[in-house]
């Protein structure tokens, strides 16, 4: 009796398995290719015969298409369905990277620019809505925390994937081969069976609940959303600078504290997952690890710490940063009404698209005008904000939208 029992639990525990590793890869993707235009800069603008104002433009061009269609692809998953638009997303990020290898030009490398973005707003809404629908309520948290985990992965080794690809096959051919990767991944989950999730249909016809998507509740959480990305995106971008201009920080040492924040960054988002998955007050997890994380960008800011305690500080905001991931997609996930997880995501992940536009030009006013110190504290600014939004915006799971979850995932 207790093998009939656990059959069909384990069935479904491999299923969860499957399904998590499936969207993480296509989750790992997404944050790699990201990062192959910037990697390619130097062989673009030798090729291209542009400056880097005009290279610029084009990731201009994709934090814009990207922040603008964010939100109406969270609706489109909802109606047609994640599945179908994950796979369109990794094909047409292919198509741009593979075309632009092919027709070398900078009218390419803006097309591209669009192309990329438009596919990159296909990942967080159609991603968290399959992972919503189909992994288990208990380990939720640990899942959006390894989903997370993917995504800092793929950007973590596209500098040195990209730069093995020059190596071998140039510069045209780095282009194409990280291209590829995309439809080989796209085949990679039709092959082993990724579900879907999100349609407004069931296929029996069953309706799913209609409710209004701009709640205070994800308005709140957008800006939520924004301010998180202004609080590390200072730290991430600036910091080297801002630690050898201000702290008189040696080029190692200051490398070496902002590769202990990102390091430190990425294990925290497994034990977020962890921590996530112990609590349903998320906002108050989030509050207070980014209380702490404030204080720690506070001191940075405002002493010039020895290059070990330094580290040490930096490290310990990186984890806490780190940490917070899962607990923020599941504040998302509780706010997002029954059966609209794409739409939810889309809308908020615009946060970051917004962060992405304006802190380039805040802290690199900052560092214009001779203030590197207030790198770390605008950034711990932010994250007090984030501090007294968090509290504001916690809530507990709505009732009955993990049941309606999972009946759109039926087949």
């Amino acid at each position: 009796m207790v093998d009939v029992l656990a059959a069909p639990q384990q069935a479904r525990a491999d299923a969860s398995l499957r399904t998590l590793t499936l969207v993480s890869t296509a989750h790992w993707v997404s944050h790699f290719q990201m990062l192959v235009l910037p990697m390619l800069f130097p062989f673009l603008k030798q090729q291209l015969g542009v400056g880097y104002i005009e290279l610029g433009l084009a990731l201009t061009v994709f934090a814009v298409v990207s922040g603008l269609t964010q939100a109406p692809l969270g609706y489109i998953v909802d109606h047609v369905g994640a599945r179908r638009i994950l796979l369109t997303g990794l094909c047409l990020a292919g198509f741009a990277l593979i075309m632009l290898g092919l027709h070398l030009s900078y009218a390419w490398l803006i097309a591209s620019a669009v192309l990329l973005g438009l596919a990159n707003s296909v990942y967080h809404p159609a991603d968290y809505a399959i992972l919503s629908a189909h992994m288990d309520e208990a380990r939720m948290g640990r899942a959006f925390s390894i989903h997370t985990f993917a995504g800092f992965l793929g950007g973590a080794v596209a500098p040195a994937v990209v730069a093995a690809l020059v190596t071998m096959v140039g510069g045209v051919g780095a282009l194409i081969a990280a291209g590829a990767v995309g439809p080989l991944v796209a085949l990679l989950l039709v092959a082993l069976g990724l579900p879907d999730a999100g349609a407004t249909h069931r296929q029996d016809g069953v309706k799913v609940p209609q409710k209004s998507i701009i709640t205070p509740a994800l308005i709140t959480l957008t800006i939520f959303f924004t301010l998180l990305g202004l609080s590390s995106a200072g730290i991430g971008n600036f910091g080297v600078v801002a630690l050898m201009s201000g702290y008189g920080a040696s080029f190692p040492t200051a490398n070496m504290a902002l590769t202990a924040y990102l390091g430190a960054s990425t294990v925290g988002v497994l034990a977020g997952g962890f921590l996530a998955d112990r609590t349903e007050r998320h906002g108050q997890v989030a509050a207070g690890c980014f209380a702490v994380n404030a204080a720690i960008v506070l001191l940075i800011a405002a002493v010039a710490l020895p290059p070990l305690l330094l580290a040490a500080a930096m490290t310990t905001a990186g984890f806490l940063g780190g940490v917070i991931a899962p607990s923020r997609d599941m504040m998302v996930r509780n706010a997002a009404p029954p059966g609209a997880a794409g739409r939810a995501f889309g809308i908020v992940s615009t946060g970051f698209n917004f962060s992405g536009m304006a802190s380039p030009l805040l802290f690199g006013w900052i560092m214009d005008h001779n203030m590197p110190h207030w790198v770390f504290g605008a950034s711990a600014a932010f994250m007090i904000l984030t501090v007294l939004l968090a509290l504001f915006t916690d809530r507990k799971p709505q009732t009955g939208r993990a049941t309606v979850d999972m009946e759109l995932a039926q087949p």
